[in-house]
């Protein structure tokens, strides 16, 4: 793979494999979230979706996620725009907005576990939610792009 392909080719121009590259497994777009009826506002919880692996913040059953979770959405580059629960730091929407990977990312760092290192993964501080009876009781803050 070439080096910052992701500032040479839109998400558009990206092979498969660069385009699974770009996602740093911090699992948030794996959490279950609520929104706001009010405000539209996006809560985020600690909540992982079942077939989430909260000890590797990889899905356990990736090729198949859909068929075994409805509400799992298939990113495309036409649907990160579409989708204001997608996290600030995450590599799809930055780069959808024209901005660059953050310091961290295992693209910057050439470590794979730097999602981790550096506290932006969900590792750690999720739960499954098999064991969840009200997700308004897990409702959390995670860091924000500007934070990091």
């Amino acid at each position: 793979m070439k080096t910052n392909f992701w500032k040479e080719k839109t998400l558009e121009e990206m092979s498969q494999q660069e385009w699974e590259s770009l996602c740093d497994r911090c699992a948030r777009c794996c959490l279950e979230k609520l929104e706001d009826e009010d405000t539209g506002e996006i809560l985020y919880t600690n909540v992982a979706c079942r077939l989430l692996d909260i000890e590797t913040c990889n899905c356990s059953n990736y090729p198949q996620r859909q068929r075994f979770v409805y509400s799992c959405i298939n990113l495309t580059p036409k649907k990160i725009g579409q989708l204001p629960w997608l996290p600030p730091t995450c590599a799809y929407r930055l780069i959808s907005e024209g901005k660059d990977l953050p310091f961290w990312h295992p693209l910057m760092t050439g470590d794979k576990n730097s999602t981790q290192k550096y506290g932006i993964s969900c590792h750690g501080r999720i739960i499954s939610e098999r064991i969840v009876k009200d997700l308004e009781d897990h409702i959390c803050n995670w860091p924000q792009e500007e934070e990091i």
